[in-house]
C-alpha cells in the first residue's frame, strides 16, 4: 500500500469512527420502553437484543414481545444497535438479509421517531421500543438505560 493509498484509508477509518460516536456524547440518552400496562418492570441488554434479532418473542415472563424499531438511517437506531447488539448499520443489514432468505425471521416494524414509538407502546402491552429519554412519559415505562 503507497502512502497515498494509507492516507486515504485512514481517512476513511476517521470519518467512520466519528459517525459511530454514540449521540450520549451529544447529550442524548437512550431507553428502551414498554407499555404502562406491562408486567415487565427492567430486562438486561442481551434479553433486548435477543428480542429485537427477533431470537425471542416473548418477554422475560412469558407474555408476547414485539419489537418496534425507529427509522433506518436514523442515530438513535444505530447508537441502539451499536450499544445493544453490537452491529454496526452494515451488520444489522447483512443479519436480515441472511435471516430473510433463510426464512428465519422479519425485522421489526419501523416507525418514523420517539414519538411514535412512545404512543406504540403505551398503546400496546406487546410492543418494545427505545426512545430518546426526553420523550418519556407516564404511557411507557423504561426497562433498560442504554449507557
Amino acid at each position: 500500500m503507497n502512502n497515498h493509498s494509507f492516507r486515504r484509508a485512514l481517512a476513511a477509518c476517521t470519518l467512520a469512527l466519528l459517525a459511530l460516536q454514540p449521540l450520549h456524547a451529544a447529550g442524548t440518552e437512550l431507553v428502551v420502553i414498554v407499555s404502562a400496562k406491562s408486567a415487565v418492570a427492567s430486562m438486561r441488554a442481551d434479553q433486548v437484543a435477543d428480542i429485537f434479532l427477533g431470537q425471542v418473542g416473548t418477554f422475560p415472563d412469558g407474555a408476547e414481545a414485539v419489537a418496534l424499531d425507529q427509522r433506518i438511517g436514523t442515530g438513535l437506531r444505530d447508537e441502539f444497535y451499536a450499544r445493544v447488539a453490537a452491529k454496526t448499520p452494515a451488520l444489522l443489514k447483512a443479519y436480515w438479509t441472511k435471516m430473510i432468505f433463510t426464512g428465519r425471521g422479519q425485522p421489526p416494524q419501523e416507525a418514523p421517531d420517539s414519538a411514535a414509538v412512545r404512543r406504540m407502546v403505551a398503546d400496546n402491552p406487546a410492543l418494545i421500543g427505545y426512545i430518546d429519554k426526553a420523550a418519556l412519559d407516564h404511557s411507557v415505562k423504561a426497562v433498560l438505560v442504554v449507557r
